[in-house]
Parts: structure tokens; C-alpha cells; sequence
């Protein structure tokens, strides 16, 4: 009897294992990466940074497959302080987005209109959305 719980025992760790391990590969190496960036903008400048981050989201959705949202809100009280929703496809998505020429060039028309940005990385729990 002690002989079978030990291997019964024996058996569910290393099932438990397993799955512990292959649950680790695949969460590293698939699965939608969803980003939160907080920004403030230069209140003089915020009509031209909104122009730009327009220009950008809209270039992105539409030729990047691996970008599956990009929202944009600002807070109703500090309509300089922006916050940004990214879902992409996987890491490779992300790294091709931040990569790509008009990527860059929203980096490089905004970088003096940004007074501070945040990065929040997220562990995603349920995505969904309607379409319209």
C-alpha cells in the first residue's frame, strides 16, 4: 500500500512538473503582449502630439498584422496626460513595431512634445472586443 502512494505520489510530481515547465515555455515564447504606456505631453504642443499619434496608430492597425490594438484616451480632468492600450500578437509583433519607419518617425516628431513616459508591462488575463 505504502509502495503505491509513493509512486502515485512520484507520478503527480512529475506530471506536475511537466506541465509547470511546459506552461513556462509558452507563456514565454507565445500569447498577446499587452502594453500600458502613460504619457504627458507638453500642453502647448498637445493638438500637434495628437496629430502624430493619430498618424501612427492609424499606419500601424492598418499594415502591421501583429498589431491587434492600439487605443488611446487622455484623462478627462488632464487631457495632457495620455494613456495608451497596445495588444500585439506576440514578442515578435511588438519588437517589428517598435522597429518599423513610421514607428520611428512618431518617436522622432514627438520626442520633445513628451515630458515624461511610463511603460507598464501586464500579464494578460482575458482579451476580448467586439468588432463593430
Amino acid at each position: 500500500m505504502i509502495g503505491r502512494q509513493v509512486l502515485l505520489l512520484g507520478a503527480s510530481l512529475v506530471g506536475s512538473l511537466l506541465f509547470m515547465d511546459q506552461r513556462s515555455a509558452t507563456a514565454e515564447s507565445v500569447g498577446p503582449i499587452v502594453r500600458i504606456a502613460e504619457l504627458e505631453i507638453d500642453p502647448a504642443q498637445l493638438d500637434a502630439y495628437r496629430a502624430a499619434l493619430k498618424e501612427e496608430i492609424e499606419t500601424s492597425i492598418r499594415i502591421e498584422p501583429g498589431v491587434l490594438t492600439l487605443l488611446a484616451v487622455s484623462l478627462k480632468e488632464h487631457p495632457e496626460q495620455i494613456r495608451l492600450f497596445e495588444t500585439y500578437k506576440d514578442a515578435a509583433a511588438y519588437e517589428s513595431h517598435i522597429q518599423s519607419p513610421h514607428f520611428k518617425t512618431y518617436k522622432t516628431r514627438t520626442g520633445q512634445m513628451v515630458k515624461s513616459l511610463r511603460l507598464v508591462e501586464t500579464d494578460p488575463i482575458l482579451l476580448g472586443s467586439k468588432s463593430k
